[in-house]
Order: structure tokens, then C-alpha cells, then sequence
């Protein structure tokens, strides 16, 4: 039995091949993706008004490629969502004999890169840029059927441009660059300085987008926790030019962001912020940016009575289940691909650069089979000019931009010089 909202089957009905499927996480993007996978290769779903169905088997089955996490792939979350529809990776017990289910991560796309005329479902949008993984993901769309997944699909037009050629909208980059892109005339690398014909770019970008909508129950509460920091530090940082945590000059802009965010991000209050925070909730996710802040946060929950687990790039343990826990967990290692409905409470230590990064670790809490309505996020932060300028390019559902933060500081010191 097949349980699918209406909609779900709305979005099935309006899917195409090379389409991007959007909805919220949580929003049941894998098993709608499964359903217009039925539904192409001949199976039909029937129902009655609950939305329950019944499936009707395919009589066209092809082969079914499914790219997504590493962290997806190792917890059998899609090998889960395959059942209903009577598939499995493994050929003995999979309905369908004439066929092959394979189920694996980004970092193995390259191996499939031969396949012809099988349907693919790339999940968790991975195609951005132009490195190996976007090659093979051109090189697939040409021989066979596929549609991307994603919860929140790009931050700017450059990163739907290899979608767009995979659809036949431009040959290449530089093709989509000639007519859309005017680059910066003052550096030394190209820099975008602002795209043009954005309406086509629009047009395009509307016609590949399906929409899951989606009936939440849940409420998202988000509240501010504003902290202190040294500010003695944080001046003689912006006005010296030099690291003191390594004891250099500071070389560009990266360090010059990353010194003025450990010093924020490891004040003592935001320590004494999370512990007020955790009275309240004594299970929590808490997410972070920097290994100088995962060892405040250990040292932090260290002989309280917590169970503290981890995922960052060296530890991957699962969501501990006591009555007081938290959960540590690193940005770039654990945004998305993983769920948790024991908990409805989010801790963002410090805020991530990326609005995509940030609204992907959100829904880890906000999930369609939560026990909870009532979701809470806290956000701590202090009133400094990184902090206040990161928060205002994650309002605008932005990536905050290290470069431009950056520019007065570094014009002020050439001045100097």
C-alpha cells in the first residue's frame, strides 16, 4: 500500500523528464520521485479518496539509478521508501526481474557514467559548478531519463547552469555565459558582476521547477539569542591585520572572516546561552562551523548528564536516545540526508554562511511523521559586524560573501601601506 498526499499527485501529474522536484524536507520528495518513476514506465496508482494506493505493476520497467548521500545510501532510507512499490536493490526479492535497482552516492557517479536508456534519480542537489560529478551527470543525461531533487535548488542562476544544458537550453557554459553574465573588468580572476536577461533565465528556470505542496502541521518558532564578545578583540583584529591564533599577518579574506568568527563564535556567553537553552529542552540538535567550536561544545556538555553524540567529518554516531542528549553536529557533514522525529529542537551555535545549508539543517527536526507541532530554533548570535552581516544575507536567502565583507578592510589597509 502506497500512501501519497494530494500533493504528491499533483506534483506526479506535473513532472517531466529533467525536471527539478522541489518541496520543503520532509515533504516526501523521494517517494513522489518513486511515483513518477511508476508512472513513466507504464504502472498506474489507484485509490480511493484517502489517498491510498494500490499500485498497478509496470509494464515497461527499466533500470532505476538512484544518486543521492552516502549517509542515505549506508541508513537504507531509500531502500525503505522502494518497498511499497514493489522494488528492491536486491534482485531476489525485487518484483521485477528484467530489471536492476542500484542505489549509491555522488562520490561513485563516475561508474555510471555508461548507462543507456535507464532512469535516474539524483538526490539532494549535487549539480553545481564544474567539477567531476557535474561531468557525469551531463555525460548521463544524454543516454537516459532523470529528475533531480532538491529542497532548495539553487542560490544564484550560475548554479542551475549545468541543469540547464543537461536540457538542451544551451550548449555550454560559455554559451550561457555570452549571453548572460557580465564579469567584473577589475580582477585578476573572473568574477561575476551581475547576470542579464534574467526574464529568460526565469522563464527557463520556472519551467523545470515542480513544486511538492505540502499541508504542514508544524509550527517553526525561531528565536534570537543575542550574546556578548570581546570587543577589544575584535577591533584590534579589523585594525592590526594580524591572527592571533596562529600569530601572522592575516592574507586575505577567508582568514580574515574565519579569525573574526572564532572569536566571536568561542565567547564564554554563547556557552552559558546553550546551557539556559538546554534547561528547556533537553534534547537537542546543535549545529556548528569550526573544530575551536566543537571542543568548546564537549567541554561545554562534558559531566552535566548529557549524552552527547556526533557527525562531523571524523565521527558519524547516530542520534543518541536518552531522556537528556544533544546532538553535535558540523554543517558540511551533517545538513541533510538524515532525520530526526525525537527531538523538536534546533540549535544553530553559530549561523552557517549559506541560506540553503541553513533551511536543509532546519528540516532535519521538521519531518511529516514528527509527534511534534511545536518546533523550536534558536539562533545565537551577537550584534558584531560579521555576525549582523551574515544574518542579513541569510534573510535575504543569501550566501554571505567573505569577499565583500572584507573589501573596506582590506581597501583601509592598502591605504595605509
Amino acid at each position: 500500500m502506497i500512501v501519497l498526499s494530494k500533493g504528491q499527485l499533483e506534483a506526479i501529474g506535473k513532472m517531466h523528464n529533467g525536471c527539478i522536484l522541489c518541496g520543503g524536507v520532509g515533504s516526501g520528495k523521494s517517494r513522489t520521485a518513486l511515483g513518477y518513476y511508476y508512472k513513466s514506465c507504464g504502472g498506474s496508482l489507484t485509490g480511493d479518496s484517502t489517498q491510498r494506493h494500490e499500485p498497478d505493476k509496470m509494464t515497461s520497467p527499466c533500470d532505476l539509478y538512484i544518486i543521492t548521500t552516502a549517509k542515505k545510501r549506508d541508513t537504507l532510507e531509500w531502500d525503505n521508501e522502494l518497498v511499497p512499490f514493489m522494488l528492491s536493490k536486491n534482485a531476489d526479492i525485487c518484483y521485477y526481474k528484467n530489471m536492476a535497482v542500484v542505489i549509491d552516492s555522488w562520490n561513485n557517479i563516475d561508474k555510471y557514467v555508461g548507462a543507456i536508456n535507464a532512469f535516474f534519480i539524483f538526490d539532494e542537489q549535487r549539480v553545481v559548478g564544474k567539477g567531476a560529478w557535474v561531468k557525469s551527470f551531463l555525460k548521463i543525461a544524454k543516454n537516459n531519463s532523470w529528475i533531480l531533487l532538491s529542497a532548495t535548488p539553487g542560490d544564484k542562476w550560475e548554479d542551475y547552469v549545468p541543469v540547464f544544458i543537461a536540457n538542451g537550453f544551451y550548449r555550454n557554459r560559455t554559451e550561457f555565459n555570452n549571453e548572460h553574465v557580465i564579469f567584473s573588468r577589475f580582477t585578476n580572476f573572473p568574477k561575476i558582476d551581475r547576470y542579464i536577461g534574467t526574464k529568460k533565465l526565469e522563464r527557463l528556470r520556472d519551467s523545470l521547477l515542480v513544486d511538492i505542496k505540502v499541508e504542514r502541521l508544524t509550527k517553526r518558532h525561531h528565536e534570537y539569542v543575542y550574546v556578548d564578545y570581546d570587543k577589544t578583540s575584535y577591533k584590534n583584529i579589523s585594525t592590526t591585520r594580524w591572527n592571533p591564533f596562529k600569530d601572522k599577518p592575516i592574507e586575505n579574506a577567508s582568514e580574515y572572516c574565519y579569525c573574526l568568527r572564532r572569536l566571536v563564535n568561542t565567547d564564554p556567553s554563547r556557552q552559558a546561552a546553550l546551557l539556559e537553552i538546554l534547561e528547556d529542552h533537553p534534547k537537542a540538535i546543535i549545529f556548528y562551523n569550526l573544530t575551536a567550536e566543537l571542543e568548546i561544545l564537549r567541554e561545554c556538555l562534558n559531566g552535566i548528564g548529557y549524552e552527547v553524540g556526533e557527525c562531523n567529518g571524523e565521527r558519524h554516531e547516530p542520534v543518541p536516545k536518552g531522556d537528556k542528549w544533544a546532538y553535535l553536529v558540523q554543517y558540511s557533514a551533517g545538513a541533510e540526508g538524515w532525520n530526526c522525529v525525537t527531538t523538536n529542537c534546533v540549535i544553530f551555535f553559530s549561523p552557517n554562511y549559506s541560506y540553503r545549508i541553513m533551511e536543509q539543517a532546519a528540516g532535519r527536526i521538521d519531518r511529516m511523521n514528527t509527534m511534534y507541532v511545536d518546533l523550536w530554533y534558536y539562533h545565537i548570535q551577537t550584534h558584531s559586524g560579521i555576525d549582523n552581516s551574515i544574518s542579513k544575507a541569510l534573510k535575504e536567502k543569501k550566501k554571505f560573501n567573505e569577499g565583500k565583507f572584507s573589501e573596506s578592510f582590506f581597501a583601509a589597509v592598502t591605504r595605509k601601506g
